[in-house]
């Protein structure tokens, strides 16, 4: 859930980013930026810079929502999304749809999944063909265990746009990750009954990753590893590590790296796959590699397998310093509270 809801906040906070004109709104400008730099105070003080100045009051609220949600702030967050709805000028715009599918995360986070249920059955009423709204509202009725509201609306969101097999594939890791792994088979089965000429390699490669059919994942991965860049050979390493051959897709993710240079997900694959194998410091570097890539996009899975790869080393003292620093960063991670509880007793 965490990660799907990030990938969506990510992609909406890079839509408006440029709403104004940048003299006019210079301090919103320069916040946005400061967030999409993950630099979430920098941005707060923008946006107070931005009050002061008289700049985009609606804009402004939004803006502080989403670097609130950045420092996990989510009643804050919530409530500067409230604002900016509440300056609307009557008259729904893309704008609209945007704040609300915040303020619908928001509530989540903060465990009123009933109002975010509620934000997506307003967006859905206003606009009864917006198929993220379908889709999320699905993926909190899976979470709650409500399997036929789900499918339902798991339904209507691929028969909005049957070709888009990255949101299949999200379908099938939420009900997967809920306990409906065979259901979500069912809908990469049929996806591929249903004909696979308009697929790209790369696309049946995962498909069959995911109905673990391993042997033909690996034949169209390997095609597809010169078409699709570092996300096939992701999922062609990835392949190999499951049928067992973790050296080979470790020269894969190498080969990869060697040719087209540092990329955060390859080198943190290669680091998970290097821990299988037993060597946590050659993990460990390529961890670090990643970390110093600016911008990654990924920086807390990264201290998180910093800190499991200090721990396989035994040095217990650095992984506790480290799962202090990252707590401060990233408080609402329970499962990482759970961990450094652990580390407390080394």
């Amino acid at each position: 859930m965490k990660k799907i809801h990030g990938m969506m906040v990510l992609a909406l906070a890079l839509m408006f980013t440029g709403c104004k004109g940048q003299s006019k709104n210079a301090n919103i400008s320069a916040g946005m930026e400061a967030v999409q730099a993950l630099d979430y105070d920098s941005a707060l003080a923008s946006f107070e810079a931005a009050r002061e100045a008289g700049e985009d009051e609606r804009l402004l609220y939004r803006g502080e929502g989403i670097a609130y949600m950045g420092k996990t702030m989510y009643g804050e967050a919530a409530e500067a999304f409230e604002k900016a709805l509440s300056l609307s000028n009557g008259r729904v715009n893309s704008m609209d749809y945007d704040i609300n599918y915040y303020l619908a995360v928001s509530y989540y986070k903060q465990g009123e999944t009933g109002k975010a249920i509620d934000v997506y059955n307003a967006i859905i009423a206003l606009k009864n063909e917006e198929k993220d709204a379908y889709y999320l509202r699905g993926v909190l009725y899976a979470e709650q265990g409500n399997l036929e509201q789900a499918k339902a609306d798991f339904d209507k969101a691929i028969s909005l746009d049957k070709s888009d097999y990255d949101r299949l594939i999200d379908i099938y890791n939420v009900l997967a990750a809920e306990g409906y792994r065979e259901t979500g088979q069912e809908y990469l089965q049929s996806a591929m009954d249903g004909g696979t000429k308009d697929m790209t390699n790369f696309e049946k490669g995962r498909i069959c990753y995911y109905l673990q059919d391993y042997e033909n994942a690996r034949t169209y991965l390997e095609k597809a590893r010169g078409e699709s860049g570092y996300e096939a050979v992701l999922f062609l390493g990835k392949t190999y590590e499951t049928l067992g051959d973790n050296n080979y897709a470790i020269s894969v993710y190498n080969s990869f790296l060697e040719g087209d240079g540092p990329n955060a997900e390859v080198l943190n694959q290669l680091g998970l796959c290097k821990m299988e194998t037993g060597d946590y410091e050659g993990a460990l570097v390529n961890f670090q590699s990643a970390m110093n890539i600016e911008n990654n996009g990924m920086m807390q899975t990264l201290k998180m397998n910093e800190i499991v790869a200090y721990e396989r080393i035994g040095e217990y003292q650095n992984a506790a310093s480290l799962m202090e620093s990252y707590l401060k960063s990233y408080p609402d991670d329970e499962e990482a509270k759970r961990e450094s509880v652990f580390l407390q007793t080394r």
